[in-house]
């Protein structure tokens, strides 16, 4: 029987409309906090609901329920280092242990923790880690993604900046966004339409196509309920971790979405990762496509390697050191390089060296506050290197419904 609520559908309407949640021992909702190695159930005092921490979710992971415990335990840490991460993990497991708890927090992969992370602030309506609620809609209750939209990232916008509060200047950039809509907003308004009595008409179509086709005695038929393909991934875009870098975590995602340079030291962000949309014609021209944006390449398991579509580098060959491929000119066989300078300097002979597979780039130097007028050139900078990376992508084999299986 499934649950009366969904734990993350509940999660993810709790944190956009700034509601807690907190473990308890207990499954009356009046009962106090308790650390988490000690908690039975996660409490939503506004609600009036107490959800057992042992109940799975839809949330996929090595195709088994990933349970409530380890998506919170996710969510509250969800600012820490991959290391950190772990260490936290392995603490809380062995609380779990000494107190003769059957429990254990499942250790979730980057990349399944940032697609988590980013559907629960409410930045995604997707994720290809979470099963769809069976005979229902994608939003059980009617409007809940669109009443949580704002909300939610508007919460995505603090968090980005870490436990510190987010630069004025950037948060003016953030609130500029452009909301998507989503297939209910789009299709179904504020409240669900009942489209039960187009099964009639669809009937006659059904009964044509499951019926035998071929010779005497063929069975092959069509499969009504075909499992549905798993969502195509989402590419990855790797920047230098240079602090002498123009492109940083702190301005990326002003720069490659909206086409606006801000020095790299003009925002404080601790985040480990950013999403960026964009509209690839040649592969997807109806829907944007989400490109995940990180620093480093520590968090990347071996089949990741396989989404890189950009390597952004200021010259320096450390940066390669931990990568698949070490050196610059074997990397560079497999995937774009982007170098983004200051216009009308000589890129460093590094670069030069690397060959026709590092596109060089630069942007006018920063003139100050207030002088955002004459940035002009900064959105043709931008379209420029997009259309870099839409090239290396189709070179690859980027399907709107695919991503290569090696690069």
């Amino acid at each position: 029987m499934a649950p009366a609520h969904d734990p993350l559908l509940l999660l993810r309407q709790s944190i956009s409309a700034s509601k807690p949640f907190v473990p308890s021992a207990s499954d009356d909702v009046a009962a106090p906090e308790v650390p988490l190695a000690q908690a039975t159930h996660l409490k939503f005092a506004d609600q009036g609901i107490a959800l057992p921490i042992e109940a799975p979710t839809r949330f996929i992971s090595n195709d088994a329920p990933v349970d409530l415990r380890s998506i919170y335990f996710a969510w509250l840490n969800r600012e820490l280092a991959i290391p950190e991460y772990n260490t936290s993990a392995t603490k809380l497991n062995e609380q779990l242990a000494s107190a003769s708890s059957t429990g254990k927090v499942q250790n979730l992969g980057f990349i399944e923790r940032l697609d988590l992370i980013t559907w629960l602030e409410g930045a995604s309506e997707e994720s290809e880690y979470i099963k769809a609620v069976p005979g229902a809609t994608d939003a059980a209750a009617p409007g809940a993604a669109s009443a949580s939209k704002s909300a939610g990232a508007a919460l995505a916008a603090q968090t980005r900046s870490g436990k510190g509060t987010i630069d004025p200047r950037l948060a003016g950039v953030y609130n500029g966004e452009r909301r998507m809509g989503d297939r209910n907003t789009a299709l179904r308004g504020i409240k669900p339409t009942d489209f039960s009595h187009v099964r009639k008409f669809a009937a006659p179509f059904i009964q044509k196509k499951s019926q035998p086709s071929g010779g005497i005695g063929s069975s092959t038929s069509i499969a009504l309920n075909q499992k549905p393909q798993m969502r195509r991934p989402d590419p990855i875009i790797l920047l230098s971790p240079s602090a002498s870098s123009l492109l940083r975590m702190s301005n990326a995602r002003s720069f490659l979405e909206d086409g606006t340079f801000v020095p790299p030291d003009a925002g404080v962000s601790t985040a480990v990762r950013l999403h960026v949309q964009r509209t690839i014609k040649s592969i997807d021209p109806n829907r944007p496509m989400r490109f995940i944006l990180v620093e480093g390449s520590e968090q990347l398991k071996p089949e990741y390697w396989n989404r890189i579509v950009a390597v952004f580098t200021t010259g320096q060959s450390w940066q390669f050191k931990n990568y698949k491929w070490s050196n610059p000119n074997e990397l560079f066989k497999h995937t774009l390089g982007i170098y983004v300078g200051w216009r009308g300097e000589q890129p460093p002979d590094n670069i030069k060296g690397w060959g026709h597979r590092v596109l060089v780039t630069g942007v006018d130097r920063w003139r100050g506050d207030g002088q955002e007028a004459s940035r002009f050139r900064d959105k043709e900078v931008v379209e420029h290197i997009w259309k870099s990376i839409e090239m290396n992508m189709t070179s690859k084999g980027w399907r709107k419904d695919a991503a290569p299986a090696a690069i």
